[in-house]
Order: structure tokens, then C-alpha cells, then sequence
């Protein structure tokens, strides 16, 4: 099997290569991801390696012979998982607790077109390669609006399908946190159209082979029931959308995974409590109208900034989800607040991102606290999310 995986590497590993990636790690506290892509640096083809561990991004350029000899040995050694995305074929490579392997490949496309995609000119700014890509179609971007039946991005949707990907690629990152054992339990609180929730489905179930049940919750009627309809269409038998406030939702005793997207304004908050009193292993938070902290928000210091109201409303944004990410982080969350989508689309850019740690450190997360209740006694707030956790 070791010879397959050698002779798998050697036919895509060169300019036809979009990305490997290397997955489901052994070790839990080392490095979770590795991700490897082709680009061209003065005239030569190199690969470049990506490695996620922890909050830390490491890179590193190889030649081919190297980088085949890397994913041989971490797939010995780290990883039990390699995902071979190329212009040829589509390649996923597993590896068992006892070390046998098993190689399962797909053929994408004919030789011809192969061959001829092998003369696309690399660079840094390579087009991007996306988890949904163009010219596949899927079902929900097509009754979405997004795609069509032939699986062109519609021009007006484009940056839909960017968010959408981009999105997926947050799903990516904290796939070691999910079991593949048991169902995984998720709550999209505010799913609105739900472009998100069918992608979070569509990708952890049909791609990515996840036993998953989804609930939206929203308060529009009317999406509620064309949601559940496109549900079923697709057979998406875990799949529901009910209408409801989050604040008032007790359904659920156990979820694993709290998604909140442009709740407005304390919404995010209740969402957030929510995930926390369930334990959730993960939180996906793009809060949206953050209006109570721009109506609390008084320090005498800072009257010359507060004074101008676009400020003071820019300023008391950024202080309620920094406020947020620290009150995550005093319950025994790992948090980050991360880049959305690009400015130049929506001003609602930043996702907070909670992963919670096993065995949480009790000092750090008491000093954590300390320090968020300074900030809030300083500015004279009391956020939703301070009183409810």
C-alpha cells in the first residue's frame, strides 16, 4: 500500500495539484492541519506547506521529491487522514489505529483536460480554489440563487459563494473537534435564508461523511416553511428549521455546535449563553447591530473620540465582541476573533470562534474575568452576555 500512496503522490503532486490536506491528527496537542498547494516563486514550481497548531500558522516552501516525503511520513507518524484535490482525480488516503491504509480515487476529468490544465500559470495569487467549487453543481446553491443547473456562479451571488466558502473553511479548521462516532449536534440560531445551515449540512454530511442533525431556529414563518420544504426536497432527513426566539428556545439539553450569524444586537448574546450552558464543544458567532454598549458606553477619558457618533458606534462594536470573546474565555473556551469576509463586502466582518478546552485552566480563567470586569467598570457597560453567564 505504501507503493500506491508513493505512485498516488507522484501523479499529482505537480502543476496540476490544487491542495492536499492532511487531517484527523493522533496526537491532539500537536499540529491539527496541514495544508500543501502549488504556486510558481521566479519561474519555479515549489509547493507550499501549511501548518495549523494551536493559534499558530507555520509555512514552508518545498520541492517535490521533499514534499512527497513529508506527507509519507506524517501520514506514518501525525495524521490518519489526506484529502488529494487535483485537476485529474480526487484522491482520499486513510489510515487505521493499527496502520493500515486504504486509498480511494475518484477520476475528475479526461487526460485532454487534464493535460491542458496542467499549462494554467501558477502564482501567489493563483485563483483561489474554493470547498465548493465552480462548475459543480449543488442542489441548494442552485434553488438559492447562487448557482446555476450547470454550476456557474450567478455574477450578482458571487460574493454569496465566497461567504459561503469561506464560512466552510471555519468548519474545516475545527473538524478535530467533532466526533465521528456519535451525531453531532447542531444549533444555527437566526438562520435566516439558511445559505449557511445547507452548507454546514451539505459539507459535514455529504462531503465530509459526519452523522449530523441541524436545527435553525428563526422567528419568519415563511422562511421556516421554505427551508424545511428544500429540506426535504434534498432529503436532508436531519435537517429542521423551527420557528422560535432564542431566547426562550429549551429544546435541546446536548448540542455540540452553536452557530450564530447577524443575530441583531443582545440576540448574539442569548446565543452565546445558550451555547455556554450546554457546554457546547464549539461556537460560530457573526454578531450583527451591536447597539447596548454604543447606549452604555461613558468614560471621561475618552469624550474626545466618543464625542463623534460613527466613532462611538465603531468603538463600542469592537468593545462588545471583545468583551464577548473574554466572557467565552473566562467559561473555558479557546477564543478568537477572526476576519469574515472583506471589508469592501460588509462592515459585519469579525467571527468569534470558541473551541471548548477539556480540563479548563481555573486561574487563567478567573484572571480572564478580572480583567474583562476592569474593562466593563472603566467604560461603564454591563453587556447582555455578563449577565446571563
Amino acid at each position: 500500500m505504501e507503493e500506491q500512496l508513493e505512485k498516488l503522490l507522484r501523479e499529482t503532486v505537480d502543476e496540476g495539484l490544487y491542495q492536499i490536506i492532511l487531517s484527523n491528527p493522533r496526537d491532539k496537542n500537536g499540529a491539527f492541519k496541514i495544508k500543501i498547494r502549488p504556486v510558481m516563486v521566479k519561474g519555479r514550481l515549489i509547493f507550499q506547506q501549511t501548518t495549523y497548531e494551536g493559534k499558530q500558522v507555520f509555512h514552508e516552501n518545498l520541492d517535490q521529491a521533499a514534499v512527497i516525503r513529508r506527507i509519507e511520513v506524517v501520514l506514518e507518524r501525525d495524521f490518519k487522514q489526506c484529502e488529494v484535490s487535483h485537476q485529474g482525480c480526487r484522491a482520499v488516503v486513510l489510515v487505521s489505529k493499527k496502520g493500515k491504509m486504504t486509498i480511494s480515487k475518484k477520476i475528475e476529468s479526461t487526460e485532454k483536460e487534464a493535460a491542458a490544465g496542467r499549462a494554467v500559470k501558477l502564482a501567489h495569487n493563483r485563483k483561489k480554489q474554493y470547498i465548493l467549487q465552480e462548475g459543480i453543481p449543488v442542489p441548494f446553491l442552485i434553488d438559492l440563487g447562487v448557482q446555476t443547473r450547470e454550476g456557474k456562479i450567478v455574477h450578482a451571488r458571487y460574493d454569496k459563494f465566497k461567504q459561503i466558502n469561506r464560512f466552510l473553511e471555519f468548519i474545516e479548521d475545527i473538524l478535530p473537534t467533532l466526533s465521528k462516532e456519535n451525531t453531532v449536534h447542531i444549533i444555527d440560531f437566526g438562520c435566516g435564508k439558511s445559505y449557511l445551515t445547507f452548507a454546514i449540512y451539505y459539507y459535514l454530511h455529504e462531503l465530509r461523511g459526519y452523522d449530523v442533525e441541524i436545527t435553525g431556529l428563526d422567528l419568519k414563518e415563511d422562511v421556516i416553511t421554505n427551508c424545511n420544504a428544500l429540506s426535504q426536497k434534498y432529503g436532508y432527513d436531519k435537517l429542521h428549521f423551527i420557528k422560535g426566539d432564542i431566547a426562550e428556545y429549551e429544546e435541546e439539553s446536548t448540542v455540540d455546535m452553536v452557530v450564530t450569524l447577524h443575530a441583531c444586537d443582545t440576540a448574539t448574546d442569548y446565543a452565546l449563553a445558550k451555547a455556554v450552558e450546554w457546554g457546547a464543544k464549539v461556537i460560530l458567532s457573526v454578531p450583527c447591530c451591536q447597539h447596548e454598549i454604543n447606549r452604555q458606553i461613558h468614560n471621561e477619558a475618552l469624550s474626545p473620540l466618543l464625542k463623534y457618533g460613527i466613532i462611538k458606534e465603531r468603538l463600542s462594536a469592537l468593545v462588545t465582541d471583545a468583551l464577548r470573546a473574554n466572557l467565552l474565555e473566562a467559561s473555558g473556551y479557546e477564543t478568537s476573533i477572526l476576519e469574515f469576509i472583506d471589508m469592501e463586502h460588509t462592515p459585519k466582518n469579525l467571527l468569534i470562534r470558541a473551541v471548548r478546552k477539556s480540563g479548563g485552566d481555573g486561574n487563567k480563567q478567573q484572571r480572564v474575568r478580572q480583567e474583562a470586569d476592569e474593562v466593563m467598570r472603566l467604560l461603564h457597560v454591563d453587556p447582555t452576555l455578563n449577565r446571563l453567564i
